[in-house]
């Protein structure tokens, strides 16, 4: 009864989000809820699935094109150093955090390393429409977050390709990852260069319906793939593709053809399909493990992220607020611990517990910055 789950995933977050936003909270927020309430964790009314599965693939790779169409990238530019210390402080904070919890836990080293790793991984989708929502997604602070997600996905996933090679029986070669890797960079750099202004210049003209927005759909899903294909997350394809056509004079059309798309349709069912994963049953025994977790999860990220934030030119509510932002671990880190199951570096006991723990640290992160950025004048609280 797929109509059936598209009429409630759609009625309900939008009541959802509008009920989050009269108790002055970001609609994200309530809309990451409501996909716990009406999955399997509550009432049961929707259910995981492959077309559901898909579809939320697409809102979050649209999610992430209109965040890359809405980016300053002379910001982005300008922050690069930042966004680099952001993103080491994101991954050596959490890493050492989660691999003493491994071994408090009694993992063994292999085990308390993943975990270390599973919780370096950031997905900062939640927080770019949560930072749109707020009204900053055009400040310093973002486009340091967005640059730092971009440096943290390839650390992580270089990191995770270092561990497989050496503790599991699969050969993974480093040298073939950091080399996917570059290539990727460089196809999208030129790309992005040269051949999206001239692809949007060639198809603009024709006489077809929408040949402006369908090109830039078409260019979003082929940089996604690219992503994919090399070993990069398809979301940071997706906003890279959104970057180089905001460098047209395209962007703005392209920008107020697509949100509607993404916002009433793919987008909920994104967000919807988040609390899918979420299951109660036999959490009682796990649930010291889950709160201790995540609360080292959260600080780690915030005070880590914050941290290099802090040290490259941000005042403290700035670079507290750069730190929440990398908070989420969103699809990412989902993603890292199915490979860690398949691979036996995390014990099936564990699994439902980390997942969520990772849904957790996705919903505490909408208030976080809601709370942390309420207050916060990026003109003049930030070192320019």
């Amino acid at each position: 009864m797929l109509f059936v789950e598209i009429l409630i995933i759609l009625l309900a977050t939008k009541i959802a989000g509008e009920i989050s936003i009269r108790l002055g909270q970001p609609a994200v927020l309530g809309k990451l809820i409501i996909g716990i309430i009406i999955g399997p964790a509550v009432f049961g009314w929707i259910q995981e699935s492959e077309i559901i599965h898909q579809l939320s693939e697409i809102g979050v790779i649209l999610l992430m094109f209109i965040a890359g169409l809405e980016t300053d990238v002379k910001s982005l530019r300008q922050n690069r150093n930042s966004s680099i210390a952001v993103a080491v402080g994101g991954i050596i904070f959490p890493l050492l955090g989660g691999y003493l919890v491994g071994l408090v836990m009694g993992l063994s080293q292999s085990h308390a390393l993943f975990l270390g790793l599973l919780l370096s991984a950031t997905s900062v989708s939640i927080s770019a429409q949560t930072l749109k929502e707020l009204g900053h997604l055009k400040s310093r602070e973002s486009a340091t977050i967005l640059g730092a997600a971009v440096l943290d996905d390839i650390l992580v996933v270089v990191g995770l390709a270092v561990m497989m090679s050496l503790l599991t029986a699969e050969e993974v070669s480093l040298g073939a990852v950091l080399f996917k890797k570059l290539i990727f960079f460089v196809a999208i750099g030129l790309l992005g260069w040269k051949a999206v202004p001239w692809i949007m210049n060639k198809f603009s003209s024709w006489r077809v319906s929408e040949s402006v927005v369908s090109t830039a759909l078409v260019l979003c899903f082929f940089f996604a793939y690219l992503a994919e294909s090399l070993g990069v997350a398809a979301i940071i394809g997706a906003f890279a593709a959104g970057v180089a056509i905001s460098q047209t004079p395209y962007r703005r059309v392209v920008e107020q053809k697509i949100e509607p798309i993404a916002y009433a349709f793919f987008v909920p069912i994104f967000f919807v399909s988040i609390g899918l994963s979420v299951s109660f049953v036999g959490m009682g025994g796990q649930l010291w493990f889950i709160v201790g977790l995540t609360i080292v999860a959260v600080l780690t990220k915030l005070l880590g992220s914050g941290l290099g934030a802090r040290l490259t030119g941000f005042h403290r509510r700035s670079a507290l607020g750069i730190g929440a932002g990398m908070v989420s671990r969103g699809e990412v880190a989902l993603i890292i611990a199915a490979i860690g199951l398949e691979a036996h570096l995390l014990k099936q006991e564990y699994f439902t517990a980390i997942i969520t723990v990772v849904i957790l640290t996705t919903l505490i992160t909408p208030p976080l910055l809601k709370k942390l950025f309420s207050k916060l004048e990026a003109n003049h609280e930030t070192v320019t």
